[in-house]
């Protein structure tokens, strides 16, 4: 196997990457490349994050905005630095975005242009453009390794920036495996870095995290979840088992990055506030093969099977958008001239949620049909608008309304109603149009087939472009949903069968009459039986109450509103009201087919109106209100997603597209959810060929897999990860928990232990509270290795409270069996200072001693690193120690060495600190004069003199009581003024007052080191 690089590798191998693309590279050289670009375009502001000289002299030299010259270029530039200043991060972004698309509106005083005046007629008004997005090599596309950016909280320091123009597009951070860092590292920093530099990122468009074997990347603002993978590309930027480099390659190549930037970006308003939209990879490559139909070939249908959950709105959402604006980007000219698009949904409340999404979009140019009338006078009119509409309102159209030649269908779940009476309707009224489905479960039984409702002739594929289960799972867009089938033993009511059926067979036993009554008695009938019902809801019970320790919900489908309501009955026997709902409405199976006036009662009682189903519903969402579980028949198993979800009781048989539909619900990504869980009472999974006649068998494997096989998965990875421990001990004592700890003190063991255990973790709290943990043993597995994992995060991360992220499953194992409080004890979070250090290097391996001062000094200089330069070079060389004992170039023993060094050193050096009566402030600008300005300072006690002056005058002149104080450029104008009055009238120093690079360094360092 070959040697994984360091992450120094690894950041010069992508910019390697960028260069095949095209990009001007820095950074290659061995010097940093940001630090070549601020010489070059003379960026001594390091809060700066532009590089204006750049995107002056493109400005000006690139023609494509004839009317600035060197005259007025730089009253463009400083009206644009005032678009950095934001009050948030994604208010910024958005704002920035529009100057980047349309362009930096810009006031001309001058005569003679042909743009729009202002009343008097003097001032000429135009919209300056900061790219080229017509002629794309017209652009300067920088990329650089190592950009700093400086503020009041320290500085930042990504692994890899792409300018445009000298503006910040991407920030890259990249992590090496070899380093025990992974991708989840890089998200965490990224986002550190918006909070403590959001300047930089109100240009950006998206961010990438990525180590050598995985590539996320996330729009600028979005939480750790919505980091994504791009995992396929154009045959031009694929390549073979390397999927970081295929993904920058297909991403960041200079086309796709500005046709990303320019047509492919939403700003919706949400309830926590506003978030950037950009396309997963599934969603950019679907619209773009419908524009590759339209534009190449005179087919006018397309299938876009793409499983639920995968976001096929905003996939139909982007296609409109560019259609409807006329999207262009370089040589390619829009994909029609003036069309029309129709978005079609099949019920009043998909329609309501359409209608509310372009509003929180603030989508331009949409109708919504408010009636069959109104939707024939919008489709003969022909507007280029987008019209929603639901398929019902075409039973009141006529044939061969297309008012708009270029007319553009797109039909959401088209599985569900295009082979019907409607879709006739739809097809007779737009006899021309271009239409495309969008569904995740395709139909083919008898007359009805999706397929070949939407074929491409002489295509292979019987879809335009497919995003399968598979590819959801592996995205972890969507996640694995496993089944669990219950077999309930019950006794047969003989008041629930007719007498004439009793009276036929009573010579029959119990296990014989039973099995008779499922040959011949309807799968309803059975369901309605309260008998059955009773004996399966205690099961429903019993089961769910391990599911809502961990805190998810619960559905319980039925196959008619007279079961549904008998298990609504049952279930309150168990549980509080306020827990359960039952769901249905007169359009449910069984409807009107009530039996008696006993039958009407009891389905009456649980009768809601629209409104108070809207209310249950948003709780049931809700994963901190009531109610819990959920009884339906039909409502809710489509188009419907709530995380909170993760079990379903299934006593209905249902099949394919409506059986995947259902799975569907329980398979929506949370926070610690790994898996939607199927309790199967009918029986449905027993035979998976039956449940889903597909030719395609990945549909089979992936739809739903037997919960058996999360038991052979937490076996094998416990046994994994006791095989760590091999040779050790197994108990609960310090000393066996040191060992232990030093055998996962270095790489590769301690990326397998910490990856190990969160998977382990993952299974077992969702298996809990299942019999067979205890019968098999792994119950006592897991709490020796939850006990390893505790003291690991003490030692590792300096968790005071590692214990407080697991769930309740683990929680009660943690109070019943784990004694954490000795554990916190015996492994305490040591602190950089003499006694601690002794402590440390009495603990009894070096594997535990290196550990200990490892993570103790990195502590330490973290926060300190920035605020003077000592502490920077302190910080290297704890970095280089680490380094090298991880890739093993180095043994424990000689680590300790190097790091008792090390650590000692920087306790001297706080000590002379404090003889010396110098703060960190003055120390700071003290080295950085004795060390780079020996030629203008005399000796070193000018120099502690100069710099200790700084400081006073920092402390007597500068306020620095108001909120944001650190963040004001006039802050920073008076202690730039502060410094140049001192150097020059109290020491002579002209030379050095006129330093920029050294007058920036020490406003920083000020600021830095302010109380």
């Amino acid at each position: 196997m070959s040697k994984l690089p360091s992450e120094a590798g690894y950041q010069h191998d992508v910019l390697g990457w960028l260069e095949e693309l095209g990009w001007e590279v820095y950074g290659l050289d061995g010097e940093y490349g940001g630090s070549r670009l601020d010489r070059e375009y003379n960026r001594t502001d390091k809060r700066e994050v532009i590089y204006w000289d750049l995107l002056s002299e493109w400005l000006v030299e690139s023609e494509i905005n004839p009317e600035i010259t060197e005259d007025n270029v730089d009253e463009v530039l400083n009206s644009l630095q005032r678009d950095l200043n934001h009050d948030t991060l994604v208010t910024g972004n958005r704002d920035f975005h529009e100057v980047l698309t349309t362009g930096k509106k810009f006031t001309l005083r001058a005569e003679g242009f042909v743009t729009d005046r202002d009343e008097d007629g003097d001032v000429d008004v135009i919209y300056v453009d900061l790219i080229d997005f017509e002629n794309l090599e017209n652009n300067r596309f920088v990329a650089a390794d190592e950009f700093q950016v400086d503020g009041p909280n320290g500085r930042i320091r990504p692994d890899v920036n792409l300018f445009v123009n000298g503006i910040p597009l991407v920030t890259m951070e990249l992590k090496s495996i070899a380093e025990d860092n992974d991708f989840y590292d890089a998200i965490r920093d990224l986002r550190n870095y918006e909070e403590k530099r959001s300047r930089l990122f109100v240009p950006g468009l998206f961010n990438v995290a990525a180590d050598q074997g995985e590539y996320r990347y996330a729009a600028v603002g979005a939480p750790q979840r919505l980091y994504m993978p791009w995992r396929n590309a154009p045959e031009q930027y694929a390549v073979e088992d390397n999927e970081p480099k295929q993904a920058i390659r297909a991403m960041c190549n200079r086309e796709t990055l500005l046709n990303l930037l320019k047509n492919y970006v939403f700003h919706e308003r949400q309830p926590g506030g506003d978030a950037r939209i950009i396309p997963r990879y599934m969603q950019y490559y679907a619209v773009e093969e419908i524009f590759d139909l339209i534009r190449t070939t005179d087919h006018k249908r397309g299938l876009i099977w793409h499983t639920q959950g995968s976001g096929k709105s905003f996939t139909m959402l982007f296609a409109a958008r560019n259609l409807i604006q006329g999207a262009t980007l370089g040589d390619r000219a829009p994909v029609l001239d003036n069309p029309q698009v129709l978005v079609v949904v099949d019920t009043d409340d998909l329609e309501s949620q359409m209608e509310n999404q372009l509003n929180a979009l603030n989508f331009d140019r949409f109708d919504v049909a408010r009636s069959g009338a109104h939707l024939q006078r919008l489709l003969e009119e022909g507007r280029s608008t987008l019209v929603l509409t639901t398929i019902q309102k075409f039973g009141n159209v006529d044939s061969d309304v297309q008012g708009n030649d270029e007319t553009v269908i797109m039909s959401d779940e088209a599985h569900r109603y295009m082979e019907k009476d409607l879709g006739t309707k739809l097809n007779a009224a737009l006899p021309n149009a271009y239409h495309f489905g969008f569904t995740g479960t395709p139909v083919r039984e008898g007359d009805r087939d999706t397929f070949r409702n939407y074929e491409i002739p002489d295509s292979e594929d019987p879809y335009l472009h497919r995003y399968s289960i598979k590819d959801g799972i592996d995205d972890g867009l969507i996640l694995p949903v496993h089944f669990d089938i219950h077999e309930i033993e019950w006794d047969i009511d003989r008041a629930a069968l007719n007498q004439a059926f009793d009276a036929e067979f009573d010579h029959l036993d119990l296990d014989e009459k039973r099995e008779l009554i499922q040959e011949y008695v309807t799968q309803t009938e059975i369901a309605e039986l309260r008998s059955r019902v009773s004996a399966v809801t205690r099961s429903i019970d019993e089961h769910y109450r391990g599911v809502e320790e961990n805190g998810w919900k619960g559905m319980v489908v039925t196959p008619s509103r007279k079961a549904a309501a008998l298990y609504g009955e049952e279930l309150l026997k168990y549980r509080d009201p306020e827990e359960v709902e039952v769901l249905y409405t007169s359009n449910d199976p069984g409807a009107g087919d009530e039996s008696g006036p006993g039958d009407k009662k009891l389905i009456s009682q649980f009768h809601t109106t629209p409104e108070e189903r809207s209310d249950i519903i948003r709780r049931f969402k809700d994963p901190d209100e009531n109610p819990k579980l959920v009884v339906v028949c039909d409502m809710l198993l489509t188009g419907f997603d709530a995380p909170a979800v993760k079990a379903m009781y299934l006593d209905r048989n249902l099949k394919n597209h409506k059986l995947l539909q259902a799975i569907a619900r329980t398979n929506r990504p949370a926070e610690q959810k790994n898996n939607g869980l199927i309790v199967d009472y009918q029986g449905v999974f027993r035979n998976l060929d039956e449940a889903f006649e597909y030719d395609d068998e990945e549909v089979k494997e992936m739809a739903a897999q037997p919960r058996d096989e999360l038991f052979e998965k937490l076996e094998r990875k416990i046994d994994d990860l006791l095989g760590l421990f091999e040779g050790i001990e197994r108990d609960d004592s310090q000393e066996t928990l040191l060992e232990c700890l030093s055998r996962v003190s270095s790489h590769p063991e301690k990326r397998d232990f910490k990856q190990g255990f969160r998977e382990v973790r993952d299974l077992y709290e969702t298996l809990e509270p299942d019999p067979d943990l205890e019968k098999k043993g792994i119950r006592d597995d897991y709490r020796w290795l939850l006990t390893i994992y505790i003291a690991f995060r003490r030692n590792n991360n300096r968790d005071e409270s590692p214990e407080d992220e697991f769930r309740a499953q683990t929680q009660k194992i943690l109070q019943e069996n784990v004694d954490v409080t000795d554990i916190k004890r015996e492994f305490p979070i040591y602190e950089l200072n003499g006694e601690d250090l002794e402590a440390m290097l009495d603990l009894p391996s070096m594997g535990a001693k290196a550990n200990a001062i490892e993570h103790a000094t990195q502590a330490h200089l973290q926060p300190r690193v920035d605020s003077n330069p000592q502490y920077e070079e302190f910080g290297k060389r704890v970095e280089r120690i680490i380094t090298q004992r991880q890739n093993g170039s180095i043994t424990d023993p000689e680590a300790v060495e190097r790091l008792t060094e090390v650590s000692n050193e920087i306790l001297e050096f706080e000590e002379e600190l404090s003889e010396q009566g110098l703060s960190d402030a003055s120390y700071a600008i003290y080295l950085t004069l004795d060390e780079e300005y020996g030629d203008v300072i005399a000796d070193e006690e000018t120099a502690k003199d100069v710099a200790q002056d700084l400081w006073e005058g920092f402390e007597e002149e500068i306020q620095t009581d108001f909120e944001g104080w650190e963040t004001r450029d006039s802050t920073r104008k008076a202690i730039r003024k502060m410094i140049i009055q001192r150097l020059i009238k109290k020491h002579g120093l002209s030379s050095l007052a006129k330093d920029d690079e050294f007058l920036e360094e020490t406003i920083g360092y000020l600021i830095e080191n302010a109380e």
